[in-house]
């Protein structure tokens, strides 16, 4: 009988699971299922209700094992990403109260800045717990929750995440690892405790409503009897703590240890390394956030990536190798052509009231060629913002290790090495944060089983590089985005203001 694994991936546009061998690492089976947004919320608001993502694994996990002809006997452990800092609601029986709030909802600015304001200040918060209160995290929505809905706040009994959402559901245990709690900004990075000072700023009483920590090696519980007859599966199986989909995605492409960076081209846009200390940006841009192996995971993110292309791909009706064919038309740099790429606001830099802008419109860029390839170029650049703040607080990219829907792409990777003037790999297994959850459910099971094992060695054995995708930087084009940068720099700079009066004039 064949031993397995499985990781589940639940993110902002699909859930997807995979069933992998335990002893080769090899993905048997994979299957997702897609879903949207809750449609028509006002200006801001993104939201999807925790129930959406339950039915959509329960789906692709059955069509998972059916890919790899698993039996129920086979599988070991389970492990769950999920998108990170969404705001999942329980009542004192477990029922979800409302539509979760998501990492891209940006209508919790006002929030964040109250918070701030009563730990002292952004100085203040930063050095209470390492970050700043940043709309995209959770904390803004919990207080939003409290101000603009107190008839549902009173009801409050438990604060999830969206993993710890189906961990719940799979276990019925409510807890909360260390990786995906540091994206709360209501935890203490460095010392992985609860911030009282942010908790005192929202409520009191918080510190009830939020879960047990536990470490990212530990369990979050065993598969129940309902769930697991609802899957199939054996009640009893090993669920691990699982992580954001950023902490998982770190072990999923090997970035376990020092001196790797992961990139990541999904709907949003992370960059990110492992660090044996915490990295704590003074400013407040990049995350000192903990990772999902006991260590800590400085990461940037931008909130535009693929939903820029996409928008831009479906405005032209093209499929994907039609927009990527008519992409290379046009030249790098698009004759100046450049993309701020805020459409959804912005978190790095922090600019939750942003807008998309193309600069640089003419007769002669105004094409299908210039806008698709544009919108690839803009947003990496936007990531590249955060990469060069990465590099000021001495996490320097010798080698990027690109994952998510955009790396997909042989053009965007030359982009994305041109552009970050460093080499561009990719990964055997393309799915980094559902092979992460597997990877960790797979450390876990053996942990449990009384084998002593760093996480590392079960990465470095099964994680393997795609050479025949990697991108070089050519000196050239470097040249030529690198002045690209600094005018999508100051174009962004210089608009701060006016993104603020438009969002006012949109909303009044």
């Amino acid at each position: 009988m064949r031993t397995l694994v499985i990781g589940i991936d639940s993110g902002t546009q699909s859930t997807k699971v995979l069933v992998v061998d335990a002893k080769t690492g090899k993905v048997l089976g994979s299957a997702s299922e897609a879903y949207d947004l809750i449609p028509n919320l006002p200006p801001g608001a993104k939201e999807q209700h925790p129930h959406t993502w339950r039915e959509a694994t329960a789906k692709a996990m059955k069509a998972a094992l059916k890919a790899a002809k698993a039996v129920a006997g086979e599988v070991k452990a389970i492990g769950v990403s999920g998108q990170q800092h969404g705001f999942v609601p329980l009542d004192k029986r477990g029922e979800v109260i409302r539509p979760a709030k998501l990492w891209c909802d940006t209508s919790t600015a006002a929030e964040c800045e109250e918070i701030m304001a009563q730990v002292g200040g952004l100085k203040a918060t930063i050095k209470a717990m390492g970050n700043a209160v940043l709309p995209g995290f959770t904390a803004s929505k919990i207080l939003w929750l409290k101000k603009h809905e107190p008839k549902h706040y009173a009801r409050l009994a438990t604060v999830l995440l969206p993993h710890d959402y189906l961990n719940f559901w799979l276990t019925g245990r409510a807890v909360m690892e260390y990786g995906d709690a540091s994206g709360t900004a209501l935890l203490d990075v460095r010392k992985r405790q609860w911030c009282a000072p942010v908790l005192k700023a929202i409520d009191a009483a918080l510190a009830e409503k939020l879960p047990p920590l536990i470490a990212s090696d530990q369990p979050a519980g065993a598969l129940c009897g309902e769930t697991a007859r609802a899957l199939g599966l054996q009640e009893g199986t090993l669920v691990s703590a699982g992580g954001g989909d950023n902490m998982m995605g770190a072990i999923g492409t090997g970035n376990t240890r020092p001196g790797v960076i992961t990139a990541s081209f999904g709907t949003s846009g992370t960059i990110y390394a492992c660090a044996e200390k915490p990295v704590v940006d003074p400013r407040g841009e990049i995350a000192a956030f903990c990772d999902s192996t006991n260590r800590w995971l400085p990461l940037l993110c931008t909130m535009n990536v693929t939903v820029a292309t996409e928008m831009v791909r479906r405005d032209f009706q093209m499929d994907h190798a039609t927009f990527e064919k008519t992409a290379a038309k046009a030249p790098p740099g698009c004759e100046g052509l450049v993309l701020v790429p805020y459409l959804e606001g912005e978190r790095t830099p922090n600019v939750p009231d942003g807008t998309g802008v193309w600069l640089g419109v003419t007769p002669r860029t105004f094409t299908a060629a210039h806008f698709a390839r544009s919108a690839m170029e803009g947003v990496t650049l936007g990531m590249n913002y955060g990469l060069r703040r990465l590099a000021e607080l001495g996490v320097q990219p010798r080698q990027i290790r690109a994952t998510g829907g955009g790396a997909k792409s042989k053009l965007w990777r030359q982009i994305m090495a041109d552009i970050f003037n460093a080499e561009v790999v990719t990964l055997k297994v393309g799915e980094g944060a559902a092979y992460g959850a597997a990877l960790q459910a797979l450390w876990c099971w053996r942990l449990q089983a009384g084998e002593k094992v760093a996480i590392h060695e079960i990465t470095d054995q099964f994680v393997k590089l795609n050479p025949a995708e990697t991108a070089e930087p050519d000196a050239g084009r470097a040249r030529i985005y690198a002045e690209l940068q600094a005018l999508q720099d100051a174009t962004s700079l210089a608009l701060r203001k006016v993104f603020t009066q438009h969002r006012q004039w949109v909303t009044r």
